[in-house]
Protein backbone atom coordinates (compact mmCIF):
# COMPACT_ATOMS: atom_id res chain seq x y z
CA UNK A 1 0.00 0.00 0.00
CA UNK A 2 1.16 3.54 -0.90
CA UNK A 3 1.03 5.75 2.18
CA UNK A 4 -0.53 8.37 -0.28
CA UNK A 5 -3.26 6.37 -1.02
CA UNK A 6 -6.82 8.43 -0.97
CA UNK A 7 -10.10 6.96 -0.07
CA UNK A 8 -13.43 8.47 -0.60
CA UNK A 9 -16.03 7.62 2.22
CA UNK A 10 -19.84 7.65 1.47
CA UNK A 11 -22.13 7.60 3.55
CA UNK A 12 -25.06 9.80 5.13
CA UNK A 13 -24.66 8.97 8.48
CA UNK A 14 -21.80 11.94 9.76
CA UNK A 15 -20.48 9.87 13.26
CA UNK A 16 -19.22 6.90 10.34
CA UNK A 17 -18.20 8.91 8.36
CA UNK A 18 -16.25 10.82 10.63
CA UNK A 19 -14.54 7.48 12.77
CA UNK A 20 -13.87 6.23 9.44
CA UNK A 21 -12.18 8.73 8.24
CA UNK A 22 -9.72 9.93 11.29
CA UNK A 23 -8.91 6.12 11.55
CA UNK A 24 -7.83 5.97 7.95
CA UNK A 25 -5.82 9.10 8.53
CA UNK A 26 -4.09 7.76 11.45
CA UNK A 27 -2.60 4.87 9.20
CA UNK A 28 -1.55 6.56 6.48
CA UNK A 29 -4.32 7.21 4.30
CA UNK A 30 -5.58 10.58 2.38
CA UNK A 31 -9.67 10.77 2.85
CA UNK A 32 -12.37 12.30 1.20
CA UNK A 33 -16.19 12.14 2.79
CA UNK A 34 -19.06 12.38 1.14
CA UNK A 35 -22.96 12.40 2.48
CA UNK A 36 -24.82 11.16 -0.55
CA UNK A 37 -24.37 10.89 -4.58
CA UNK A 38 -23.94 14.97 -4.95
CA UNK A 39 -21.45 15.70 -2.72
CA UNK A 40 -19.69 12.39 -4.08
CA UNK A 41 -19.78 13.79 -7.91
CA UNK A 42 -18.39 16.95 -6.53
CA UNK A 43 -15.62 15.08 -4.85
CA UNK A 44 -15.05 13.21 -7.88
CA UNK A 45 -14.41 16.31 -9.52
CA UNK A 46 -11.20 17.85 -7.48
CA UNK A 47 -9.76 14.88 -6.56
CA UNK A 48 -8.29 11.31 -7.53
CA UNK A 49 -9.44 8.41 -5.36
CA UNK A 50 -8.00 5.14 -5.67
CA UNK A 51 -11.25 3.17 -3.88
CA UNK A 52 -14.32 4.57 -2.83
CA UNK A 53 -15.99 2.86 0.66
CA UNK A 54 -19.69 3.37 -0.65
CA UNK A 55 -22.51 2.88 1.66
CA UNK A 56 -25.64 1.12 0.40
CA UNK A 57 -28.27 2.56 2.49
CA UNK A 58 -28.15 6.16 1.20
CA UNK A 59 -31.13 8.13 1.10
CA UNK A 60 -32.59 9.69 -2.45
CA UNK A 61 -29.83 7.45 -5.09
CA UNK A 62 -28.52 4.42 -2.89
CA UNK A 63 -25.56 2.74 -3.15
CA UNK A 64 -26.09 0.69 -6.04
CA UNK A 65 -27.31 3.23 -8.21
CA UNK A 66 -24.38 5.21 -7.59
CA UNK A 67 -22.61 2.17 -8.09
CA UNK A 68 -24.24 1.32 -11.24
CA UNK A 69 -23.68 5.18 -12.42
CA UNK A 70 -19.90 4.96 -11.18
CA UNK A 71 -19.00 1.61 -13.66
CA UNK A 72 -20.18 3.52 -16.37
CA UNK A 73 -18.27 6.69 -16.35
CA UNK A 74 -14.72 8.02 -16.55
CA UNK A 75 -14.25 6.55 -13.01
CA UNK A 76 -15.09 3.13 -13.51
CA UNK A 77 -11.74 1.51 -13.15
CA UNK A 78 -11.77 3.20 -9.35
CA UNK A 79 -12.61 -0.24 -6.84
CA UNK A 80 -15.71 0.20 -4.83
CA UNK A 81 -15.69 -1.62 -1.51
CA UNK A 82 -19.83 -1.95 -0.26
CA UNK A 83 -20.81 -1.25 3.28
CA UNK A 84 -24.59 -2.74 3.97
CA UNK A 85 -26.57 -3.05 7.31
CA UNK A 86 -28.24 -6.27 5.98
CA UNK A 87 -27.12 -9.74 5.82
CA UNK A 88 -29.30 -11.02 3.00
CA UNK A 89 -26.59 -12.98 0.55
CA UNK A 90 -29.22 -11.12 -1.95
CA UNK A 91 -27.96 -8.16 -1.29
CA UNK A 92 -24.43 -9.01 -1.44
CA UNK A 93 -24.95 -11.05 -4.90
CA UNK A 94 -26.28 -7.40 -6.33
CA UNK A 95 -23.84 -5.27 -5.21
CA UNK A 96 -21.49 -7.39 -7.20
CA UNK A 97 -23.53 -7.73 -9.84
CA UNK A 98 -23.75 -3.67 -9.74
CA UNK A 99 -19.63 -3.55 -10.09
CA UNK A 100 -18.44 -3.18 -6.27
CA UNK A 101 -14.87 -5.50 -5.93
CA UNK A 102 -15.96 -6.26 -2.26
CA UNK A 103 -18.43 -5.80 0.02
CA UNK A 104 -18.55 -5.32 3.98
CA UNK A 105 -21.46 -5.72 6.46
CA UNK A 106 -22.27 -3.47 9.43
CA UNK A 107 -21.55 -3.28 12.06
CA UNK A 108 -17.89 -4.27 11.36
CA UNK A 109 -14.14 -3.44 13.38
CA UNK A 110 -12.41 -0.69 11.70
CA UNK A 111 -9.13 -2.87 11.28
CA UNK A 112 -11.38 -5.50 9.16
CA UNK A 113 -12.55 -2.33 6.88
CA UNK A 114 -8.63 -1.11 6.45
CA UNK A 115 -7.81 -4.89 5.81
CA UNK A 116 -10.78 -5.20 2.85
CA UNK A 117 -9.60 -1.71 1.51
CA UNK A 118 -5.61 -2.70 1.50
CA UNK A 119 -6.15 -5.80 0.20
CA UNK A 120 -8.66 -4.13 -2.93
CA UNK A 121 -5.96 -2.19 -3.85
CA UNK A 122 -3.21 -4.81 -3.80
CA UNK A 123 -4.90 -6.71 -6.42
CA UNK A 124 -6.57 -4.06 -7.85
CA UNK A 125 -2.46 -3.12 -8.91
CA UNK A 126 -0.65 -6.25 -9.20
CA UNK A 127 -1.65 -10.30 -9.91
CA UNK A 128 0.25 -12.28 -7.69
CA UNK A 129 3.69 -13.17 -8.65
CA UNK A 130 2.68 -16.73 -10.09
CA UNK A 131 -0.40 -15.71 -12.08
CA UNK A 132 1.32 -12.25 -13.53
CA UNK A 133 2.50 -10.99 -17.08
CA UNK A 134 5.10 -8.25 -17.90
CA UNK A 135 2.73 -5.77 -19.50
CA UNK A 136 4.97 -5.90 -22.43
CA UNK A 137 2.11 -5.58 -24.88
CA UNK A 138 -0.26 -2.81 -24.87
CA UNK A 139 -3.09 -4.72 -26.96
CA UNK A 140 -4.02 -8.71 -26.80
CA UNK A 141 -6.13 -9.39 -28.83
CA UNK A 142 -8.65 -12.66 -28.99
CA UNK A 143 -11.62 -13.90 -31.47
CA UNK A 144 -13.41 -10.63 -32.31
CA UNK A 145 -12.08 -8.55 -29.85
CA UNK A 146 -9.18 -6.58 -28.44
CA UNK A 147 -8.72 -5.43 -24.73
CA UNK A 148 -6.11 -2.47 -24.72
CA UNK A 149 -4.20 -2.91 -21.29
CA UNK A 150 -3.03 0.83 -20.91
CA UNK A 151 -6.45 2.25 -21.12
CA UNK A 152 -8.13 -1.05 -20.03
CA UNK A 153 -10.40 -0.51 -22.84
CA UNK A 154 -12.11 -3.60 -24.28
CA UNK A 155 -12.90 -2.62 -28.29
CA UNK A 156 -15.27 -5.24 -30.36
CA UNK A 157 -14.89 -5.67 -34.35
CA UNK A 158 -16.48 -2.61 -34.97
CA UNK A 159 -14.12 -0.71 -32.44
CA UNK A 160 -16.74 0.32 -30.45
CA UNK A 161 -15.53 0.23 -26.59
CA UNK A 162 -17.11 -2.20 -24.32
CA UNK A 163 -17.02 -0.86 -20.44
CA UNK A 164 -15.63 -2.89 -18.34
CA UNK A 165 -15.51 -2.79 -14.14
CA UNK A 166 -12.36 -3.31 -12.13
CA UNK A 167 -13.03 -6.68 -11.46
CA UNK A 168 -14.28 -7.85 -14.59
CA UNK A 169 -11.15 -6.45 -15.95
CA UNK A 170 -9.25 -7.93 -14.06
CA UNK A 171 -10.60 -11.63 -14.50
CA UNK A 172 -10.40 -10.82 -17.82
CA UNK A 173 -6.53 -10.57 -17.39
CA UNK A 174 -6.50 -13.50 -15.65
CA UNK A 175 -7.97 -15.76 -18.51
CA UNK A 176 -6.37 -14.10 -21.22
CA UNK A 177 -2.65 -14.64 -19.54
CA UNK A 178 -3.74 -17.99 -19.23
CA UNK A 179 -5.72 -19.55 -22.08
CA UNK A 180 -6.78 -22.89 -22.67
CA UNK A 181 -6.12 -23.69 -18.97
CA UNK A 182 -8.40 -24.71 -16.69
CA UNK A 183 -8.76 -22.54 -13.45
CA UNK A 184 -10.76 -23.49 -10.29
CA UNK A 185 -13.17 -21.14 -8.72
CA UNK A 186 -11.03 -21.22 -5.48
CA UNK A 187 -8.03 -19.64 -8.12
CA UNK A 188 -10.25 -16.69 -9.46
CA UNK A 189 -11.96 -15.65 -6.67
CA UNK A 190 -8.42 -15.41 -4.65
CA UNK A 191 -6.73 -13.65 -7.68
CA UNK A 192 -10.30 -11.45 -8.43
CA UNK A 193 -11.06 -10.70 -4.84
CA UNK A 194 -8.53 -11.73 -2.31
CA UNK A 195 -10.64 -13.93 -0.35
CA UNK A 196 -10.82 -17.62 0.41
CA UNK A 197 -13.48 -19.15 -1.05
CA UNK A 198 -16.75 -20.10 0.34
CA UNK A 199 -19.07 -22.34 0.37
CA UNK A 200 -22.13 -20.33 -0.25
CA UNK A 201 -20.02 -17.23 -1.94
CA UNK A 202 -21.46 -16.82 -5.91
CA UNK A 203 -19.12 -14.28 -6.56
CA UNK A 204 -17.19 -15.64 -9.09
CA UNK A 205 -19.84 -17.45 -10.88
CA UNK A 206 -21.59 -13.93 -10.79
CA UNK A 207 -18.53 -12.11 -12.51
CA UNK A 208 -18.23 -14.81 -14.93
CA UNK A 209 -21.80 -14.45 -16.24
CA UNK A 210 -21.14 -10.24 -15.66
CA UNK A 211 -17.50 -10.99 -18.16
CA UNK A 212 -20.10 -13.54 -20.92
CA UNK A 213 -22.20 -10.65 -21.39
CA UNK A 214 -20.13 -7.70 -22.00
CA UNK A 215 -18.42 -10.81 -24.43
CA UNK A 216 -22.09 -11.15 -25.80
CA UNK A 217 -21.79 -14.60 -25.40
CA UNK A 218 -24.38 -16.99 -25.67
CA UNK A 219 -25.07 -18.27 -22.37
CA UNK A 220 -25.92 -21.94 -23.54
CA UNK A 221 -23.01 -22.28 -25.66
CA UNK A 222 -20.18 -19.72 -24.62
CA UNK A 223 -17.59 -19.28 -27.28
CA UNK A 224 -14.63 -17.92 -25.03
CA UNK A 225 -15.37 -18.73 -21.29
CA UNK A 226 -16.55 -22.55 -20.49
CA UNK A 227 -17.45 -24.27 -17.70
CA UNK A 228 -16.15 -27.20 -17.41
CA UNK A 229 -17.74 -29.41 -14.47
CA UNK A 230 -16.73 -29.81 -10.94
CA UNK A 231 -13.36 -27.81 -11.87
CA UNK A 232 -14.31 -24.45 -12.69
CA UNK A 233 -13.71 -22.17 -15.96
CA UNK A 234 -11.56 -22.37 -18.88
CA UNK A 235 -11.06 -19.19 -21.72
CA UNK A 236 -11.36 -21.78 -24.76
CA UNK A 237 -10.01 -19.33 -27.93
CA UNK A 238 -6.26 -18.50 -28.69
CA UNK A 239 -5.09 -15.22 -27.69
CA UNK A 240 -2.99 -12.73 -29.75
CA UNK A 241 -0.40 -10.63 -28.22
CA UNK A 242 0.26 -7.01 -29.74
CA UNK A 243 3.62 -8.05 -31.17
CA UNK A 244 2.23 -11.07 -32.98
CA UNK A 245 2.94 -13.67 -30.61
CA UNK A 246 -0.06 -16.12 -29.47
CA UNK A 247 -0.13 -16.79 -25.63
Amino acid sequence: MEQNDNILIVDDDREIRELLAEYLRKNGFQVGVAANGKQMRAALEVAAFDLIVLDLMLPGEDGLTLCRELRASRHKAVPILMLTALADETDRVVGLEMGADDYLTKPFATRELMARIRAVLRRTRMLPPNMQREENNNQIAFGDWLLDTAARHLLDASGTMVALSGAEYRLLRVFLDHPQRVLTRDQLLNLTQGREADIFDRSIDLLVSRLRQRLMEDAREPRYIKTVRSEGYVFSVPVRLSDGDTA
